[in-house]
């Protein structure tokens, strides 16, 4: 009789509360502490971007405005459109510089992955040492080089320093290891398939996915660049939106007028990127499907 109702009460549903596989209350509470860190400042731009010179200045910060509608015309009107002809440089420099830039590192990456020559270690120790290299240490010596090529001052000052990526380079080798497999290489070599062959129907598909995340990152990174078109730019219709909105900015100091402007401005300059984001995420989701699947 012990032994049954022992055993009985061992089979009975417990009653006590099960923690889901995984959760943890400190993760959670330090991922929203982190969000919330992150998505004030965007709200606040947002907010801000509503409000009229004198509700900038006089109303609570997250108390929305009237004063959207004047903003985006002043914005789009001021100084004959030029804030479109920033958005159109930005738009130029980060996507022909991140196409550009995807295409080296995935040519770079894929040949120290699958291919064995002398110094090739002693070549990716190089990269590796050129990511842990700030931009601003190297933003001087290339305006320096630049300068002396005769390309200083235009677009071209700023597109070539940025096809160059270090860590774009070391993710694709990553992914090329992962992705490409040494056999498929092989049997392509033996049908009689050259390298470049190769390279654009069997490598590039392989690895599209690993692309999606060095292009976005390497857009991103372009779009919000400063200090580059800083040290490069002396012409305002060659300015990206960064620096632009800095030249608001600096005339705001002597007109308050032009502050709604900057972060009007501001916000409207986040869009971009967050299209870009949500047009390649699917590449993402796939991407995390098919590692499912090989798990």
């Amino acid at each position: 009789m012990t032994v049954l109702a022992t055993s009985r009460r061992s089979a009975a549903p417990s009653t006590a509360p099960r923690r889901r596989p995984g959760f943890s209350p400190t993760a959670t509470l330090v991922l929203l502490v982190g969000a919330v860190y992150c998505l004030v400042p965007v709200a606040w731009v947002v907010v801000a971007a509503s409000k009229s010179p004198r509700e900038l200045f006089t109303s609570f910060s997250f108390l929305p405005g009237s004063g959207l509608a004047d903003n985006l015309v002043d914005l789009a009107t001021y100084g004959g459109g030029v804030f479109w002809q920033w958005g159109a440089n930005s738009v130029l420099y980060a996507g022909v510089g991140a196409v550009a830039s995807t295409v080296v590192s995935a040519m770079a990456g894929y040949a120290l992955a699958k291919f064995r020559f002398r110094g090739s270690d002693t070549l990716f120790a190089a990269i590796l040492a050129g990511v842990l290299v700030p931009g601003m240490v190297l933003a001087i010596p290339q305006y320096l080089l630049l300068a002396q090529l005769g390309l200083a001052g235009t677009m071209w000052s700023v597109l070539l320093p940025s096809v160059i990526n270090p860590f774009g380079i070391f993710l694709c080798r990553v992914f090329a290891q992962a992705a490409v497999p040494t056999d498929t290489l092989e049997a392509a070599r033996l049908d009689g398939a050259n390298e470049a062959r190769i390279f654009t129907t069997i490598v590039l598909p392989m690895m599209a996915q690993g692309l999606v995340t060095v292009f976005l990152l390497q857009f991103v990174g372009i779009w919000n660049n400063f200090l580059l078109p800083f040290i490069m730019l002396s012409d305002q219709r060659l300015y990206p939106i960064t620096l632009g909105l800095y030249t608001f900015l600096s005339r705001g100091a002597g007109d308050s007028d032009l502050y709604p402007l900057v972060i009007t401005g501001s916000a409207v300059s986040v869009v971009p990127l967050i299209v870009m984001v949500l047009l390649l995420q699917r590449f993402w989701r796939a991407d995390l499907l098919a590692g499912g699947l090989k798990g």
